[in-house]
């Protein structure tokens, strides 16, 4: 009888494990494990708000991505991963230290992260990796310009790094311990991409490594990715059912700049995959493919980021490994915390203590049900251009593989089912059909609260209890 194509989480886990209860393709045989004991690279890529729904693999027509639709053929394919915290600096900060925003306190952008997690880098440093980060770093706080000193990279050993930045033809970063600025030549993510491959290349001298490449694009400014790529006419652009009429013709606008980057980006991760594969680094390579967050790009009638929708929160993410997984499907909800552990564990490294994710990689730590596998979604203090004047509002949801329900400060506020009504079209919040559906959802996010020791109280709450400086945008001065 032919496997179903998702799995669920007990089978998902009992699978990475190599346990005797994972009777699906996944399961690895005995060469593979030994091949995990080598210690992997990992090579993780991610980019700047790339929505799940903006790939060929994930069924766009009309952006061309034919090195990432290569890859998801050859992936395990997280179809319902998403970002807790849909802005840059949030999602940055539980990459590198497994936990939610309300424990590191990167709640807003423009903070910067303290060192009391152990991060991502220092776990891989201490088993003996060379860490590598390049690209836009976005956790620094003391200006989008400024110098980061060593003592506050969080452990990674070679830098080619900016704090922000999203002028991509006259980008600038620092390199290591010089603080003297340089410039990217050209478009950023190419350059960017181009010493990544030089440091497979030149920097490695065959020790296990993990490199972070960080490119700012697809975000806006949409219109300034290189002429080739520009190939996309608005006019000729689908859109997704979820954009209002009035919507229609800004919207293909910033589609065909949007996917333009999106193309460049793809060819990227072609070069990426080509360098490891001719290093012969390919088979026993970790390579990672994701974003930090999504877009909304006129979708219910929003823009960019901090909205609860998916496409705000959901981002691709693709998990490569030859030498120790088969490619699959998955459609357990995957969550920014969770991504540092299960790297940690797919390398056999062990997991700090002040981690808060969960090891996907590792056994099955309790007996929940189906019902209980949700990542939960957050909007911790709206600011920029989601304030509460432009319509912004605090917000706790949980997204489950089929299910997402929202609550603002005062009240259920959303309800989708996505399996039926995957353009979220439909509020079911409140409907006496569906009462007993968001009654489970409910009680299932009042625990992720429980667990995660969130109050759920205002934005400002959080701001005065961290000393943060906010301008009249609710965004935290540079200072900081």
């Amino acid at each position: 009888m032919a496997q179903p194509k998702t799995m669920r989480r007990r089978q998902f886990l009992a699978t990475l494990a190599g346990t005797a209860a994972a009777a699906a393709p996944l399961a690895c045989s005995t060469s593979r494990l030994h091949a995990r004991r080598a210690r992997p690279n990992v090579v993780f890529v991610f980019a700047d708000q790339w929505r799940a729904q903006a790939t060929g693999y994930a069924g766009d027509p009309n952006v061309r991505t034919p090195n990432l639709d290569r890859l998801a053929s050859e992936s395990v394919n997280f179809t319902n991963a998403v970002s807790c915290c849909p802005v840059c600096s949030p999602y940055r900060a539980s990459l590198l230290t497994g936990c939610y925003p309300l424990t590191h306190g990167v709640f807003l952008n423009d903070v910067c992260l303290n060192a009391r997690n152990t991060s991502i880098a220092d776990a891989f440093n201490q088993a003996g990796y060379r860490t590598a980060y390049i690209g836009k770093w976005h956790l620094d706080g003391h200006g989008r310009s400024s110098y980061i000193p060593p003592e506050r990279r969080h452990g990674f050993q070679f830098w080619r790094a900016q704090e922000c930045t999203h002028a991509y033809n006259d980008s600038q970063y620092y390199a290591d311990n010089d603080s003297t600025p340089r410039r990217w030549d050209g478009y950023d993510a190419v350059a960017q991409t181009r010493e990544a491959q030089r440091y497979f290349i030149e920097e490695t001298h065959g020790e296990p490594f993990a490199l972070f490449l960080s490119w700012g694009p697809p975000h806006n400014p949409y219109e300034t990715a290189p002429p080739e790529f520009r190939m996309y006419e608005p006019a000729a652009l689908e859109l997704r059912p979820n954009v209002p009429e009035n919507d229609a013709a800004a919207t293909r606008k910033d589609l065909a700049g949007y996917y333009a980057h999106c193309s460049a980006l793809d060819a990227c991760v072609g070069g990426l995959l080509r360098t490891l594969r001719e290093r012969n680094l390919d088979g026993n390579t970790i390579f990672v493919f994701t974003a930090d967050h999504g877009d909304m790009l006129g979708s219910q009638g929003q823009r960019r980021k901090q909205r609860p929708w998916d496409e705000a929160v959901r981002v691709p993410f693709l998990l490569r490994y030859p030498a120790g997984l088969d490619k699959r499907e998955f459609d357990i909800p995957l969550n920014t915390p969770d991504i540092m552990p299960t790297l940690l564990g797919l390398c056999g490294i062990a997991i700090p203590r002040t981690v808060e994710g969960q090891d996907l990689a590792g056994h099955p730590r309790d007996k929940k049900t189906d019902d209980d596998d949700a990542a939960l979604i957050a909007c911790y203090s709206p600011f920029g251009e989601w304030t509460r004047e432009q319509g912004g509002r605090e917000f706790r949801g949980v997204r489950t593989a089929h299910f997402t329900y929202v609550r603002d400060l005062h009240a259920p506020w959303l309800m989708y089912d996505n399996e039926h009504d995957p353009y979220q079209l439909e509020n079911l919040c409140g409907r006496k059909e569906y009462a007993e559906r968001q009654a489970r959802l409910e009680t299932l996010l009042a625990r992720k609260l429980k667990e995660t020791h969130d109050e759920f109280l205002p934005g400002e709450a959080y701001i005065k209890q961290l000393g943060y400086i906010t301008d009249k945008t609710g965004t935290v001065s540079t200072q900081y």
